[in-house]
């Protein structure tokens, strides 16, 4: 189905139908002062019990401050294993990266270094040639460039060079622009498309572009042996749980640092990240971090890209349920997930954000774990939005 989604970032909304919403921070529940997240937390636990994940938590927040920040279970299925924290444990952030490093974009754009129509190959000149001329960055971040979905570098490739020259050479599986496609591809020519545009590494530019200004002073890529015991494993080797490194093996590959995965955080950190983005690209100090305009193109549709944003993923209606989403969140909601068991997502009509990290592909021992987990995000999803309906101001 072609879209063309737009979505207003503060003031007043519109969504077209005659329905007019409050801004954010006037969209406000009467259940802010004491919110009933029992549901949520049974949804979590329930994982757990199904063998889907060892831990998880769990932080819910509006613009301004938090709501609900709780932990469930441990990082491994060992009953002595540690307990996760929202503020300290570091999670395997999976394809959450790849909404982390649009804020880096949106930077790029904003400092006049980054422009999302010219064509991929005036930033990385090895991708040209043929329908690879016709890609522009716009077309990577909302998967509608013609790249196929994966390439295993991992069993392909011996290098990160390696991987990158037979990504410059892959063939695209349709005319750029035509339709979506999600692809780890797009994301991994994204982090080269930021990092040769800035002249920095994407590690650096991330640490100098979201995560200083941000205060997300707990997010890395490749998390130092010091913090390991932070680490909620993903996953395991040789029976024993591996710390530290990401569970996606083409981003071990490519040297942990990549714009499609690789990225290790903390709950709380993720808050502030959905936070920057429910206040319009403002700081928790009121500083701009982003222009709203250019968020505003982040969070604006474009016909053949189906549901999704630049960066970001959005409810499908026509999705057979149960949706990550659940079922009660607004038109206007965003976000995405990641293959280690991560979710974030934002509903500016709610004026509401939930992160929900657990590490699912570390050892599950439910039958079809990524299946019953998608069950437990619709969820925690709905008891989430049932915990705090908007009401006008």
């Amino acid at each position: 189905m072609t879209r063309l989604r737009v979505l207003p970032l503060l003031g007043v909304l519109a969504l077209g139908l005659g329905l007019v919403l409050p801004s954010p921070l006037a969209a406000r529940s009467a259940a802010d002062d004491a919110p009933d997240f029992k549901a949520v937390d049974a949804a979590v636990r329930r994982g757990i019990s199904r063998g889907v994940y060892p831990g998880a938590v769990v932080v819910i927040g509006r613009s301004d401050k938090l709501l609900h920040a709780e932990r469930y279970g441990r990082l491994t299925w060992d009953s002595h294993s540690a307990r996760p924290r929202s503020d300290s444990t570091l999670w395997d952030l999976a394809s959450l990266t790849k909404v982390v490093a649009a804020g880096a974009a949106m930077r790029l754009i904003d400092q006049g270094l980054l422009d999302l129509d010219v064509p991929v190959r005036t930033y990385v000149s090895e991708f040209s040639g043929g329908m690879r001329d016709q890609v522009t960055v716009r077309m990577l971040l909302n998967h509608t460039s013609g790249l196929r979905p994966y390439i295993p570098f991992w069993r392909t490739a011996s290098s990160r060079d390696e991987a990158l020259t037979q990504l410059f050479a892959d063939p695209l599986r349709r005319t750029p622009g035509s339709a979506a496609e999600y692809s780890d591809l797009n994301a991994i020519l994204m982090g080269l498309v930021l990092e040769r545009a800035s002249g920095i590494s994407l590690d650096s530019l991330l640490r100098r572009e979201v995560l200083e200004p941000l205060a997300m002073h707990q997010t890395w890529f490749r998390p130092e042996a010091s913090l390991w015991q932070r680490v909620a494993p993903s996953f395991k080797e040789n029976d024993v749980p591996v710390f530290g490194v990401p569970s996606d093996q083409n981003a071990v590959v490519l040297g942990g640092i990549s714009g499609h995965a690789g990225l290790f955080a903390t709950g709380r950190d993720l808050a502030r990240y959905a936070q920057a983005w429910l206040r319009g690209g403002l700081t928790s100090d009121g500083d701009t971090w982003v222009e709203s305009a250019t968020m505003q193109e982040f969070l604006t549709g474009s016909p053949n890209a189906g549901t999704r944003l630049l960066g970001w993923d959005t409810p499908d209606p026509e999705y057979e349920p149960p949706s990550v989403f659940g079922r009660l969140l607004s038109p206007l909601a965003y976000g995405h997930t990641g293959w280690s068991g991560t979710e974030m997502w934002i509903d500016p009509a709610r004026d509401l954000f939930v992160v929900f990290l657990t590490n699912r592909s570390f050892d599950p021992r439910a039958r079809n774990s990524f299946r019953a987990l998608r069950d437990i995000r619709a969820a925690v999803s709905d008891a989430a939005a049932r915990a705090v309906p908007v009401m006008a101001s």
